[in-house]
């Protein structure tokens, strides 16, 4: 398998990685919540848009791949986070299976 290039000056964006925590809510069930995980560079690489109606409302959402330094922990179900914007990781895999990197297939809700 051919290595994957990543010029290191195209990960521009500092994200914050997400972990999903839930809480008692005291009746038997639980709430969601999110807590930092740690921070990383990332190239985000903008994928596709689908727009739909919800609701009676319009609903778009952009998929994005986005590139970020290999490390443990990484899955879907978690998220990325660049100011008010979210990015929900669908799907996690190492490119060229050298553990340099990770690409992460992720989807971002617009208004």
């Amino acid at each position: 398998m051919r290595a994957a290039l990543l010029d290191p000056g195209r990960r521009t964006a500092r994200l914050v990685r997400e972990v999903p925590v839930e809480t008692a809510d005291g009746q038997g069930g639980a709430s969601l919540g999110w807590t930092a995980a740690g921070l990383l560079w990332a190239q985000i690489e903008p994928v596709s848009h689908a727009a739909s109606e919800l609701a009676g409302g319009r609903r778009v959402v952009l998929t994005h791949r986005i590139w970020i330094p290999w490390q443990t922990g990484v899955a879907a179900g978690q998220r990325l986070r660049k100011g008010t914007r979210i990015f929900a990781i669908q799907a996690v895999r190492d490119p060229d299976e050298s553990g340099r990197f990770l690409v992460c297939d992720c989807e971002e809700e617009a208004s």
